[in-house]
């Protein structure tokens, strides 16, 4: 699909879109250091068959979109902990990137699902801006950075390890540490696709092997933007809460959290699924969107 590039200020967002636009809006927020592209294609398409118009997007400091390498990388124990003051930008501004692509989509309401630090951006659209949002739904995510909420132990095994490690310079190096976090963060109760990691590794470099730091730039955002658990009694449309019971990095107590705090919203834990979606539960993860958004028409063959 053609890359389009919108505009929500200074900075620019870049997406791409699947399946007929005269379908039903559905938006795919990504979490944090994950370009569009960790979207899998063959999830949008399945989607799109569904009866969605699908698209999905580099988030400010990913991908294609505008970078902030001016506003340095922020340190995980000096900046990151001390209420976000390094933060270049809040999850509020990320949220209003959403709100560009649907704009330049000609979208006026859409269906919102994030994945992770995405689920905490379409949290925030939906509360701000609830005329805009048709259903949400949230997987391995949280209502805003909160003690307890993300497995420290695992942050920084991630961290270390990756810093102990030597890796090759380059595009095979950036494809190995992707893998390498995904052995950590993937689901205990499914195999590991190395070989999409891989790939979706690869293009990401392609389309983005500038200097680091974007990742800890979003996750400044979130730090500084604090806790949404308090706000989301707002919210007031049909809500899914996807999690795994073995995800390593958000604790399943953050889903039952956002569950418990949103009126009416659908809590669903899957076993043996972590920090990712497995291929294997997209069949079931996709009718329940469907349903969400009442849509009841079978899969196309």
């Amino acid at each position: 699909m053609p890359i389009r590039t919108t505009r929500y200020g200074a900075v620019e967002i870049a997406y791409e879109t699947f399946g007929s636009p005269d379908g039903d809006p559905l938006l795919l927020i990504m979490g944090t250091a994950m370009q569009m592209v960790m979207w899998p294609d063959d999830l949008c398409a399945m989607l799109a068959d569904r009866g969605f118009a699908v698209a999905r997007f580099d988030n400010r400091d990913a991908g294609l979109s505008t970078h902030f390498p001016e506003a340095g990388r922020p340190g995980l124990a000096k900046d990151w902990f001390r209420a976000g003051r390094a933060a270049a930008y809040r999850l509020e501004d990320m949220s209003d990137d959403a709100l560009a692509v649907m704009d330049a989509l000609g979208w006026s309401g859409a269906h919102l699902f994030g994945a992770s630090l995405g689920g905490a951006i379409a949290q925030l659209a939906a509360i701000r801006h609830p005329e805009r949002v048709r259903t949400l739904t949230v997987s391995s995510a949280y209502a805003g950075w909160k003690r307890g909420r993300v497995n420290m132990s695992t942050v920084f095994k991630l961290v270390l390890g990756q810093s102990l490690k030597r890796y090759p310079t380059g595009r095979e190096g950036a494809i190995q540490r992707v893998v390498d976090a995904m052995r950590i963060l993937g689901s205990p109760g499914y195999p590991l696709d190395e070989a999409w990691w891989r790939h979706a590794a690869g293009v990401s470099y392609e389309r983005d092997s500038g200097p680091a730091g974007g990742e800890m730039r979003q996750s400044a955002a979130a730090a500084a933007t604090g806790d949404l658990l308090p706000r989301l009694a707002v919210i007031d449309v049909p809500t899914l809460v996807i999690h795994g019971e073995d995800d390593p990095m958000i604790r399943p107590r953050a889903a039952k959290e956002i569950a418990a705090a949103i009126p009416g919203a659908r809590l669903v834990l899957y076993p043996g699924m972590g920090h990712n979606l497995p291929r294997e539960l997209w069949p079931a993860i996709i009718d329940r969107l469907c349903a969400l958004a009442g849509r009841t028409q079978p899969a196309s063959d």
